[in-house]
């Protein structure tokens, strides 16, 4: 029973932890020693669990659920995040989703945000490597589900790897809908290499490419390159995206759509 009680406390802690940093984004970890007042060696050791998981990361002091140009943030920090903004990237794809068609989604938090749309489409088939979708998909009615399986990556609660884009070029879908963490000069870039093998397999699958990006990803970088925003049937941003940025983009050939702020729920 003491160990069962110790584990609890353990486990409420780290919860705790792991909900201080994704509220801030990054905080010193000597000021969450302080604040769940235990010693430097128990919240390394808190901390090296939450890593594992891929909830958050350590560097240089500091426990972080921000993202750098080499690692993704944790799904469980974005998928709190700018909800209004993925709502209205959300909202303005589905007039490109028709009843009847095949739609692959990525493992994105603004693609999931288009869940809850999809009933006024059915009947559907959902093809997706993400777990979220996953579980949310096989609840609706009338809407068909290809899960893709593969190499489980806690991180972003999806699947990825040879063995989900073998399964992925066996298939070919009406629409892929997608979104990314960094857009440079036109170009998409990924933190993770396996992300981007997995997306190509879904661009190269599809007849019709959705890109939905909020105006925050224009100021992000990242490592690995996988397409040019011309390789997008429609590339969609959200009411904040700057104009200059609409206008070059437009200027090189991209179709972009400006999607309405977000005002009620689906």
């Amino acid at each position: 029973m003491a160990t069962n009680s110790r584990n609890h406390k353990r486990d409420d802690r780290r919860k705790g932890i792991a909900e201080a940093v994704m509220e801030q984004g990054a905080v010193r970890i000597e000021d969450l020693a302080e604040r769940f007042d235990i010693s430097l060696m128990t919240v390394h050791r808190d901390l090296d669990d939450l890593e594992e998981r891929g909830i958050l990361r350590k560097s240089r002091g500091i426990a972080t659920a921000l993202a750098s140009t080499l690692v993704e943030s944790s799904i469980v920090y974005r998928q709190g995040q700018r909800l209004d903004n993925k709502r209205s990237l959300a909202a303005a794809a589905l007039d490109y989703v028709e009843a009847g068609q095949s739609v692959f989604l990525d493992d994105s938090t603004t693609a999931h945000q288009l869940l809850p749309f999809l009933k006024d489409r059915t009947p559907l088939t959902v093809i997706t490597n993400s777990l979220v979708a996953i579980n949310e998909v096989n609840t609706m009615s009338r809407i068909s589900l290809i899960a893709l399986g593969g190499t489980y990556h806690n991180w972003c609660s999806s699947f990825m790897g040879r063995m989900t884009n073998d399964a992925i070029q066996k298939l070919r879908g009406d629409v892929v809908i997608m979104s990314a963490p960094a857009v440079t000069g036109g170009t998409l870039y990924f933190q993770a290499l396996e992300t981007v093998d997995t997306k190509r397999a879904m661009l190269d699958a599809a007849a019709t490419r959705i890109l939905l990006v909020d105006h925050t990803k224009f100021a992000k970088r990242a490592l690995h390159a996988l397409a040019h925003l011309r390789e997008f049937d429609v590339v969609i941003v959200d009411s904040l995206t700057e104009t200059g940025e609409i206008e070059a983009l437009r200027a090189e050939g991209v179709n972009i759509v400006v999607a309405p702020p977000y005002t009620g729920h689906p």
